[in-house]
This record gives C-alpha cells, structure tokens and sequence, in this order.
C-alpha cells in the first residue's frame, strides 16, 4: 500500500509500504479500528514537517513514514472492538498527525461516528471545527461579545463562522492578505482589515466606535508571531485566545503591556473526542455553519506535491485544500 514519506525539505513522495495488521489493544488501552482514509484535507500545522520549520530551527530530513495528515474521513475496514461496525464511514484523527497511509490502525477513542447528511467534503471539516469549538468553551460569556480574530486562513475562518453562530456581536476578520478576507464576510464576519494597508488597532477602533475588541483570537501561529498585535488589539481587561500553535519560544513579546491590561489568555488544544468533534459534525449536518467557502483546492493522492506546494504558497487563494485517496472512488 502507498504512504507519505517527506524525504527533503519540501519534497514529499509515495512509497509502498506493508499492509497494517490489527493486533489487540492499542497504546492507550482502547479497541482499535483498522482505517481506510478517502478524504483529507492539509492543516497549517502539518506544515513544518514539509517546509522543514519547528520552532525558529531548521528539522532533519526524511521524516518518519506517514508525515503528515491528521484530518481524515474513510471507512473502518476491521475492527476488533464494538463501538463501530466494519464498512461505517467514520472521522478519526491519527496520533502525532501520522496518518498518511492508505490503511492504518488507530483508537475507537479518536474516532467519531460520520454523519450521513452533508457532502463528504464537509464533514471533513468537522475535524478542525471541532478544534475551535473546544477552544471557545473555554471563553465565558460569548453572547454579544466584539471578538477580532487574527488570522484568516482556515481555522481563522472557522472561528469568524462559529462566533458568528454564537451570537458575537462584532466578527472582525484580520489579515495581511486582502484574497482571504474577500472569504470571511461569507463566513460570518461582520467586517475586514487588511494590515498589510492599515494600521490594525486604529481600523478596528474605528469599526468599534473607539472602542477595542472584548475578545482578540490568535489564529496564526508558527512562524508569524502575533501575539504582540493581539496585545495591542485587546482592550483593558480584554481576553486572549491562543489559538495558532506556537514554536517553543515566542521572543520579545511586550508582557508588560500584557500585564498593564489586566489581560486573560487561554490556550487551546487536543479537543473532547465525545464532545468537541461530534458537535461540529451535527452543526455542519444540519447547516448551522456553510463550510463550503473555505474549500478552495482539490487534488487527487497522485498530486499530493502540488497539494502541499499550492497550500504552502496560498496559491490562487488556497484556503482548505483536500486531497482524494483512491478508496473513495471505490465507494
């Protein structure tokens, strides 16, 4: 069967590798599923294993086999548990975003139960809605809030469409690139900036009658450190949401001003597989949230070195690129 294998700095190839055998129990003591993905779609934070970046410091090539896919739907080809049957059509999420095989064996614990309502395509979008729903149950008191989200790639947009369900007053979107904020009024956004023509902090004061936002998301992460924008973008008392994944360090951030604010940050990561995943699923599928705007690419597994290029590159306005495994032409 073919897998991923980065072998060099932006430069990954299909090899074949040996089937998968489902044997017992897996490493955390859960029934396992044995996995046949047909739909994924490239996540920002499967980047750094392509472009060869963790924290501020170049990484070793190759990488370990299966790097890197984490958002995945398919079919359960075997199971030696109850909670799904074989041939069910599920999401699961791989450990350490090692799921770039075309079979491979994971936990009944990170996999859900696919909703037959919407497109396939959208319910892959579940995976990282489900991230930002927990990251949200985490801020009190969202009703009428004015939120600025840093960031309009797809998690940013994710988040203007959620807060925009959520009955956020002000969904002000944040962006050096004007293609994507063309994207995020129809995500739920109540108004754009663009920082890379305008001062950030005066537009968004301007937006909010001199006020500044209750809430400001980060949702760049990486190599783009914002956090001292959303410092500066947070009103006295504010809060802060620390979405993107950040490297190790993140240096020169201005914490005094931080701390002259009075400023609450949050964290976010590694979501409720009973809660966070299903709950995005049953928004999608009864349409409480249009995921369709943010898929803007699609490829089949051969074009796989495209996919990541045109993803790296946020080329033609990529913002959701998906990526078809040839199971699912077989369905």
């Amino acid at each position: 069967m073919l897998a991923g294998h980065i072998v060099a700095h932006q430069r990954i190839e299909l090899i074949d590798i040996p089937e998968p055998q489902l044997n017992g129990l897996g490493p955390d003591g859960a029934p396992q599923i044995l996995f046949e993905p047909h739909y994924t779609c490239l996540c920002g934070s499967d980047l750094p294993f392509f472009d060869g970046e963790f924290n501020g410091e170049p990484t070793e090539f190759p990488r370990d086999v299966g790097h890197s896919l984490h958002e995945m739907i398919g079919r359960v080809v075997d199971t030696n548990g109850t909670k799904f049957h074989k041939e069910e059509q599920v999401l699961t999420v791989p450990v350490d975003q090692l799921g770039f095989f075309e079979r491979y064996c994971n936990s009944e614990n990170r996999t859900i139960h696919l909703d037959d309502r919407p497109h396939p395509e959208h319910a892959l979008i579940a995976q990282p809605l489900g991230t930002v729903i927990y990251a949200l149950r985490k801020i009190p008191h969202l009703l009428d809030m004015n939120v600025a989200v840093v960031g309009q790639g797809p998690i940013g947009q994710l988040f203007n469409a959620a807060l925009h369900n959520l009955g956020v007053r002000e969904v002000i979107g944040i962006d050096l690139l004007e293609s994507r904020l063309k994207t995020s009024p129809r995500m739920g956004a109540t108004a754009t900036v663009c920082n890379a023509v305008e001062d950030p902090v005066s537009a968004v004061q301007r937006i909010l009658g001199g006020e500044l936002p209750d809430l400001v998301i980060e949702a760049v992460g990486h190599k783009d450190q914002t956090l001292n924008l959303c410092i500066e973008l947070s009103r006295k008392f504010g809060q802060i949401l620390y979405f993107g994944v950040p490297p190790e360090q993140i240096h020169d951030v201005n914490w005094h001003k931080l701390w002259r604010k009075n400023l609450t940050v949050y964290t976010s990561v590694e979501p409720d597989f009973d809660r966070d995943f299903p709950l995005a699923m049953r928004w999608i599928s009864e349409g409480r949230i249009d995921v369709s705007p943010i898929i803007t690419h699609r490829f089949p597994l051969e074009k796989i070195q495209e996919a990541y290029e045109v993803f790296l590159n946020r080329t033609d306005g990529a913002l959701k690129v998906l990526v078809e495994f040839p199971a699912a032409s077989q369905q």
